[in-house]
């Protein structure tokens, strides 16, 4: 090696050594996670279809429900007017039938009144005695009532007082004191009422 070659070694200047410079973080995008795949992806799409299969069965519990709940209410409507439908055939029917027995029983008052008024003068004997006593039953056994007494008070809604014959020291209210003929009903229905005379207590 000659002596320029030594110099010109020597004489080359040293690197001074650089700052190495990091760089910048790079930015990490969110990923997103890897979509399920074979037994994950059938397990999901059959929750899936669980699900849309419990929420059809409760809309479906739902509409039954509802539907139940109306049909009730039909039927509850449904018997009340059937109740109400039968009371009112029931009570057309007794009116009916009062009204038929009023209609048959009406003129054979007169007939027990002339009955009434052969007993006021003599007992009744042989087959009057007979045919008057089971004419009293049948009467009766259709629901007509003899009303009418010595000594009951007046009473306008079934007596008719065909005269005032004075007071009475011993009666405290107006008082039957004659009966001139009884009276008749049917139920609470006042087919004749009762003819008398009447007396005022004293003090009147």
């Amino acid at each position: 090696m000659t002596d320029d070659q030594v110099t010109s070694a020597d004489d080359t200047p040293e690197e001074e050594p650089q700052e190495t410079v990091a760089p910048p973080p790079e930015e990490v995008e969110d990923t997103p996670a890897p979509a399920p795949s074979g037994f994950g992806v059938e397990a999901a799409e059959m929750a899936a279809e669980s699900e849309v299969e419990v929420s059809a069965e409760a809309d479906e519990l739902a509409v039954t429900k509802m539907a139940l709940e109306e049909r009730t209410l039909d039927l509850q409507r449904l018997q009340a007017e059937y109740l109400n439908y039968k009371r009112r055939v029931d009570r057309d029917r007794e009116l009916v039938r009062e009204n038929a027995t009023y209609a048959a029983l009406t003129p054979i008052i007169d007939v027990l009144d002339t009955i009434d008024r052969a007993r006021e003068h003599e007992p009744l004997e042989g087959g009057l005695k007979a045919v008057a006593e089971q004419l009293d039953r049948v009467v009766t056994g259709l629901g007509l009532v003899k009303f009418g007494a010595v000594g009951e008070a007046f009473d306008p809604t079934i007596h008719e007082a065909l005269s005032h014959i004075g007071t009475d020291p011993e009666v405290e209210v107006t008082t039957c004191k004659v009966v001139a003929k009884s009276g008749y009903k049917i139920g609470d229905r006042v087919v004749r009422a009762a003819q008398v005379l009447v007396v005022d207590p004293a003090g009147e």
